[in-house]
């Protein structure tokens, strides 16, 4: 297929366009460098250097013999949307382009206003170019598990069936996001059910819980193939935020009681779970969903395990709670379904102590340019 991917010089974008390239698909990547500009501004700089993208589809063309084409420029703009869709006419579309973090979202009044204009306009943008363009297109879009939030009930995957005073009817199920960047999310489904009502559009929703990994078979020995790894509180998921502390010798910074349950997966399952979307697609006006995650863990488990792994490699990982900055809560059921990804045929990565020691050798690699005043910035919800 010819795939077009938004978002591409991201954490998950540049490994699912090299391990989709490897696979035989012709692949183009979109990217304006947002993710990359505010980790600057904001001094969150990731764990080693990454080149941009022309630089990153050199390399991999050096090492792969297969090509990947780069357009640089801002997916909120139509002019330049409707330029890549004319140059890439693609059979799917798979949508990252969005200002990734939920922390990010809640440190002021500019940074909300970015996350709802760049997440909203570039969804509807890539829905209108779909349209436009290649109306047979699917779209492949980034959700995430954090549009449920923690209801009290199973976390179904996508839907729910009601029965109301005697009558049956099948709805999304309830969203109630734990952040605005998360609400984005949920503007983004609704949007695309919306159009997938009215234009019998081809979607595919992965409700992705958070990620954690280094590397890939793709990225290989080449460090700079590697994904953007970034470590602090704004732009690091949890468990990479954990592994780099333990290396620096800085607590394990767990939220209050550390017994907030979310669903995790490795960045090699990520990419699986994408080309899977792909190449098994949703149909013509289906709005399709899934919980991408292999196994749930909470927090403080999360730390007992990266604490164990540390010390058996003599560093010295000490875990630390500090008041919760967010606004969630600390105990609750959580018991979402998942099986969707597995009946296409995903093999899930499970987390082990192996992978663990590997993740952290390699950030041991890179000690020196870890810079310990970045990682936590105390951003408060309310």
């Amino acid at each position: 297929m010819k795939i077009l991917i938004l978002g591409g010089d991201g954490y998950l974008g540049w490994p699912t366009a090299m391990h989709l390239s490897a696979r035989g698909h012709d692949v183009a990547c979109v990217d304006n460098y947002l993710r990359r500009n505010l980790c600057s501004n904001e001094d969150g700089d990731p764990l080693f250097p990454t080149p941009r993208l022309p630089e990153r589809a050199s390399i991999w063309k050096s090492v792969s013999g297969k090509d990947v084409q780069v357009f640089i420029g801002d997916l909120t703009q139509w002019d330049f949307v409707s330029e890549v869709f004319r140059a890439f006419t693609p059979d799917a579309i798979v949508h990252y382009a969005e200002q990734p973090s939920a922390p990010y979202s809640m440190l002021s009044r500019r940074a909300a206003s970015l996350t709802l204009a760049n997440n909203l306009q570039t969804t509807a943008n890539c829905v209108f170019a779909v349209r436009e363009f290649c109306p047979q297109a699917q779209i492949v879009k980034l959700g995430t598990m954090g549009e449920y939030g923690t209801p009290n009930i199973d976390i179904e995957e996508g839907w729910l069936d009601v029965e109301h005073k005697g009558r049956r009817q099948r709805f999304l199920y309830p969203r109630q996001a734990s952040s605005l960047y998360h609400t984005t999310k949920i503007m983004d489904t609704d949007m695309l059910w919306f159009y997938v009502r009215t234009w019998g559009l081809a979607v595919t929703d992965l409700m992705q819980g958070p990620v954690y990994g280094i590397t890939t078979q793709e990225s290989g020995s080449d460090e700079r193939l590697m994904p953007f790894f970034n470590y602090d509180e704004l732009f690091g998921t949890v468990l990479n935020r954990f592994l780099v502390q333990a290396v620096a010798g800085v607590p394990l910074t767990v939220y209050g009681s550390g017994k907030q349950i979310r669903g995790y997966l490795n960045i090699i399952d990520t990419v699986n779970c994408v080309r899977l979307a792909l190449e098994k697609p949703a149909g013509p006006g289906e709005l399709r969903v899934f919980n991408q995650l292999t196994e749930t863990f909470d927090v403080l488990t999360l730390a007992d395990m990266v604490q164990k792994a540390g010390n058996a490699m003599n560093l010295d990982v000490r875990v630390q709670h500090i008041p919760n900055p967010r606004k969630e809560a600390e105990e609750h059921y959580y018991n979402p379904a998942y099986t969707g990804l597995a009946d296409l045929g995903l093999k899930p990565t499970l987390l082990t102590d192996e992978i663990l020691r590997s993740m952290l050798q390699l950030v041991l690699k890179h000690k020196a340019s870890i810079r310990p005043q970045s990682i936590f910035r105390g951003v408060k919800w309310a």
